[in-house]
């Protein structure tokens, strides 16, 4: 039986409350997302709709940081909606411990917080996406199916602010140094092709093209992908 904290947070769904059918994902089953956000009111509404969608389950909340790293291992969610500004642990904090514990889970970033300062850090600690809570609805659950797909997702305003940060801190000429195939690879990681759709698409090895990423991250001086696809986009790379 799933407990509620007292800000409402709740685990698991109760086994004997009815459910939708879920419609398989690739997977087959549905999406698992963890809902992490100190406003009750705010988790309750994403739930709400949430639980509408065929193929997205709501497997938990958290109202913090700290409870969401501990939900996000118990419950070993798909995806996680995790808000920046909470009580006590925040959610860039939560999101690098997640990651400094190898934990799978892809992490949307949903928050009304716009400034740069907010998003670049977010970002370089290995959010998957990053959309303000003004989102539309459908908008929001499409978010959720592309992170989970292995896409990395911005809303423009998003993708304007690390472009910004980019050009401030210089980038020109890095490119040179790239391998045909790795600029191929660049390309499609800026179309945001999965490791595994970028396999297909130039007939390689998963392996293959993890290694060709970590080689561009490296010459490029970049973090993650998402700096890789949008230096991209301003090179004329891809998309």
């Amino acid at each position: 039986m799933a407990e509620t904290d007292k800000d409402g947070a709740r685990g698991p769904r109760d086994e004997g409350a009815p459910r939708p059918d879920r419609r398989a994902t690739a997977e087959g089953r549905a999406i698992r997302v963890l809902l992490v956000d100190d406003h009750q009111v705010v988790r309750r509404g994403l739930r709400t709709f949430l639980e509408v969608q065929e193929d997205i389950e709501v497997v938990g909340e958290a109202s913090d940081g700290a409870e969401g790293i501990a939900a996000a291992e118990e419950l070993r969610p798909d995806v996680v909606l995790m808000d920046v500004k909470m009580p006590g642990m925040d959610g860039i904090e939560a999101l690098r411990t997640l990651r400094e514990r190898d934990n799978p889970a892809r992490v949307l970033i949903v928050t009304s917080f716009t400034e740069q300062r907010t998003v670049v850090p977010a970002l370089r600690a290995g959010a998957a996406g990053y959309v303000y809570k003004d989102i539309d609805p459908e908008a929001l659950a499409g978010a959720i199916r592309s992170v989970h797909a292995g896409h990395v997702l911005l809303q423009p305003e998003v993708a304007g602010a690390l472009l910004a940060q980019e050009e401030n801190n210089g980038g020109q000429g890095r490119g040179t140094s790239l391998t045909d195939r790795e600029r191929e690879v660049l390309g499609l990681i800026a179309d945001g092709r999965s490791n595994r759709e970028i396999a297909r698409a130039l007939v390689l090895s998963e392996k293959t093209v993890k290694t060709h990423v970590s080689n561009i991250l490296m010459k490029l001086d970049l973090a993650d992908r998402t700096q890789a696809a949008l230096w991209a986009v301003r090179h004329g790379i891809g998309a």
